[in-house]
C-alpha cells in the first residue's frame, strides 16, 4: 500500500456547494470518490447533488453503513460518486472526501484524501485531530485555506 496524498481544505463558507463542485470536477474526469460524512451531512449533500445545478448531474448512490461489509454489485462499481455511511466498502473508490466524519481506520487504502473543513469551531476542532492522525502516521499533508468567495 501507498501512502495517500492528504489535503484540507478549510474555511468553508458553505462545505456543500463546495463538495458538489469538486465531486462534479472528480466525475468530470473520469475519477471515482467516496464520500464519508454524518448521515444528516450524507442526506443534505445527496439532496444537493441533485438540484445545486439545474443542467446537469452528479451520478451517486448512498452505501448504507450495513452494507459497508458487502461486496459491492455492479451498478455500484459503476456509480462514479459513493456517499458512505461508515467506513467505505473495501472495494471502494480510490479517492475519500470527508466532510467531517472520523478519519479512515485504513487510510492507507486510499490514493488520495480530501478533508472539507467548515468554518464552525467544532469542525475545526475535529479536523485538527484529524491532522494529528494522519501526522501520527506519517502521512504528508498539504493545507488549503478557503477564500470568502468560496
Amino acid at each position: 500500500m501507498t501512502t495517500p496524498r492528504v489535503e484540507f481544505h478549510s474555511g468553508l463558507v458553505e462545505p456543500l456547494r463546495y463538495a458538489c463542485r469538486l465531486l462534479r470536477k472528480a466525475c468530470r474526469q473520469g475519477v471515482r470518490v467516496a464520500v464519508t460524512a454524518p448521515v444528516s451531512t450524507l442526506q443534505a449533500l445527496d439532496r444537493e447533488l441533485w438540484t445545486f445545478e439545474t443542467d446537469a448531474f452528479v451520478p451517486h448512490r448512498r452505501v448504507l453503513a450495513h452494507r459497508a461489509a458487502v461486496v459491492a454489485d455492479d451498478a455500484l462499481r459503476r456509480t462514479p460518486i459513493w456517499l458512505c455511511e461508515g467506513e467505505v466498502p473495501t472495494d471502494g473508490p480510490p479517492v475519500l472526501v470527508n466532510l467531517g466524519a472520523a478519519a479512515p481506520a485504513e487510510p492507507a487504502r486510499f490514493e488520495r484524501i480530501v478533508e472539507l473543513v467548515a468554518l464552525e469551531p467544532d469542525e475545526r476542532r475535529a479536523a485538527r485531530s484529524r491532522w494529528r492522525e494522519y501526522e501520527a502516521r506519517g502521512m504528508s499533508i498539504e493545507h488549503h485555506e478557503a477564500s470568502a468567495s468560496r
